[in-house]
């Protein structure tokens, strides 16, 4: 029927392993570091991209359930690791120029991640550009737009993007979209970061045009959060636990192969159905509160020594 779709390379790594081995081509580590889980993934060749079909790159995911109880002493921890990591991936001089991408829409709560991001990001290419004598030294130039998605523009977003490029010649691309995760207890707790660039889209299984140093010419970060889950995948997850429940209890549930599980699924998801997503009920909320995690962390890898304090006077 289909694949287990997922966006998370973490995950995918673990779909690919066979009883926790070593992938060919694919090199991870994991820490914790104050309750914060971080797993790498680096995709070093394209054996490792054909294994678990994730772009050759460097893949890192921090994770904290901490994330649901919006503790404002540990999200600012947070973010700090967030910004470090940032940092880890891409090389920020003085005068590096970065643009932010809010990828998705902003008329459905949980592709609205982006956007959310641009809004409270320190955007100063202006006031370097009009007054540069009364901007603090610490600032670097940082310009940001939400090119919204085809269906509101009319215009694949890769495009938008690449006229932008063009015309403001930044140094560092960071896009931030939503993402699709294969377990629900990922959902809005889960930050990606990724230094292959993104497909607009690939959240709700969209493949657009990607962005990336190979489309745009400059080196492209990617920052999502998983905010959805596909129904085919939560129903295949219970088939399977069902049947193996039944095999050991020796019910009349007979343990199934895959073929058996994919079959029982086409009964109850019609072919549109299978392309279900589902998203916890106060989304709203988690996505306001990512969105301020993730723009922080961005501000603070952006500008040197710069504090939350002080990004928030700014904002305001």
């Amino acid at each position: 029927m289909r694949n287990i779709r997922t966006d998370l390379a973490v995950e995918a790594r673990e779909i690919s392993s066979i009883d926790g081995k070593d992938i060919p081509g694919v090199k991870v580590s994991s820490e914790e570091i104050e309750g914060i889980d971080i797993n790498r993934v680096h995709v070093l060749s394209q054996l490792g991209e054909r294994n678990i079909g994730k772009p050759t790159g460097k893949y890192i995911t921090l994770e904290s359930t901490y994330i649901k109880e919006r503790d404002p002493v540990f999200e600012e921890k947070l973010s700090k690791q967030l910004a470090e990591e940032i940092r880890g991936l891409v090389d920020i001089q003085d005068r590096t120029k970065v643009l932010i991408v809010g990828l998705g829409n902003w008329n459905i709560t949980p592709d609205s991640l982006g956007p959310k991001v641009v809004q409270r990001t320190m955007v100063t290419r202006h006031l370097l550009e009009l007054i540069p004598d009364k901007v603090d030294e610490r600032v670097r130039s940082v310009s940001a737009i939400s090119p919204g998605v085809l269906g509101i523009t009319g215009i694949e977003t890769g495009e938008i993007i690449r006229g932008v490029v063009e015309k403001t010649r930044p140094d560092i691309i960071i896009a931030v979209d939503a993402l699709a995760s294969r377990h629900t207890n990922r959902i809005g707790v889960t930050i990606q970061l990724a230094d292959s660039g993104i497909n607009p889209g690939s959240g709700i299984g969209n493949k657009r045009m990607g962005l990336s140093k190979e489309t745009l010419g400059v080196t492209t970060v990617a920052i999502g959060v998983p905010t959805v889950v596909y129904a085919y995948t939560i129903g295949k997850d219970i088939l399977r636990l069902l049947s193996e429940k039944g095999r050991s209890v020796g019910s009349g549930m007979d343990y199934m192969n895959e073929e058996g599980l994919e079959s029982m699924l086409r009964q109850v998801l019609s072919d549109n159905m299978g392309d279900l997503v589902v998203t916890p009920k106060d989304i709203d909320i988690m996505i306001d509160n990512i969105a301020g995690i993730i723009s922080d962390g961005i501000n603070l890898a952006l500008h040197d020594n710069i504090t939350i304090d002080e990004v928030r006077t700014f904002l305001h």
